[in-house]
């Protein structure tokens, strides 16, 4: 189906371009890097922009690397590139095996995870991943760069914290300085191409510390604290893990549609935290060599 909409199409050579682009045409104008959302909902005519800015060709984005503690991912970075990298499987292992997960082959060659969060829907894969290792988003506009914790980047479906005039440059994610283990569940109809109905994501550490985060069971992605705190101070036993289960009605909040109950979302959010959990805590108990970085 082709695109039955015109605008300009810019396809600046560096990121001070896209900018000032960002500085003229503010919320007329929106980034183009992978496509595979942004292509989408041009095709069905949601938020059509005056102006595409395609960023595919600046190198600089496509980077994925440490720096100071923190591994840090390049807006143009693919769901293939983060699967193929041995920097995220070793250090936000979370992060890979949602990876993994997100739609199909061909759209993970070409879907970044920049994208995956900035299009912000509630069925997004990045989002739980995200928050359980606390990442800071770079943004950058005319007036200098800013960093925004993840936990304050969803504010609605569809909906993000981002300013008219910035991009996101770049994702930085915490590199653990404890031994840790982490997993991701997610419930799709079939393998491999489907989107998400509902998503778990756990990152436990070795001081008892355990973060929980659900996804596609509300208008955003998000944590809950009461959920970590009850695990910290009662530690993984059946009993708190069932208890915890319990919680879960009280933190999300699953709609009905032709993917999936209310329901059974609610009724899998619990099964899969419960895996999500004896996994992570299973990866903790493997030997990690943890270095400075």
């Amino acid at each position: 189906m082709a695109i039955p909409y015109e605008f300009q199409y810019f396809k600046p050579g560096t990121i001070a371009e896209v900018v000032a682009l960002l500085a003229t045409h503010g919320s007329k104008a929106r980034v183009l890097a992978g496509g595979t959302d942004l292509v989408n909902e041009l095709k069905m005519g949601y938020r059509v922009p005056d102006v595409l800015i395609d960023i595919k060709d600046l190198e600089q984005l496509s980077k994925i690397e440490i720096c100071n503690g923190h591994l840090v991912v390049g807006a143009l970075v693919t769901f293939r590139d983060l699967l193929e990298s041995k920097l995220v499987k070793e250090h936000a292992y979370i992060v890979y095996e949602a990876a993994g997960l997100v739609a199909s082959n061909g759209v993970r060659n070409r879907a970044t995870m920049v994208g995956n969060i900035c299009s912000a829907v509630a069925c997004l894969d990045s989002g739980a991943p995200l928050l359980v290792h606390n990442a800071v988003l770079k943004l950058l506009s005319v007036n200098g760069e800013r960093e925004l914790p993840i936990s304050k980047w969803f504010l609605d479906n569809r909906k993000t914290a981002l300013a008219p005039n910035e991009m996101v440059t770049h994702i930085s994610i915490p590199i653990p300085t404890m031994k840790y283990g982490s997993a991701y569940q997610k419930m799709m109809r079939y393998s491999g191409e489907d989107l998400s109905q509902a998503n778990v994501g756990v990152l436990m550490f070795a001081d008892g510390e355990c973060r929980v985060a659900f996804g596609s069971v509300g208008p955003v992605p998000k944590r809950s604290p009461k959920i970590e705190n009850h695990l910290l101070t009662q530690g993984l036993t059946a009993e708190s893990i069932n208890q915890a289960k319990e919680m879960i009605e009280q933190v999300i909040a699953p709609i009905s549609d032709q993917r999936a109950t209310k329901e059974y979302r609610m009724h899998m959010t619990k099964v899969m935290f419960e895996r999500a959990i004896a996994a992570a805590a299973e990866r903790l108990k493997q030997p990690r060599l943890i270095t400075k970085h």
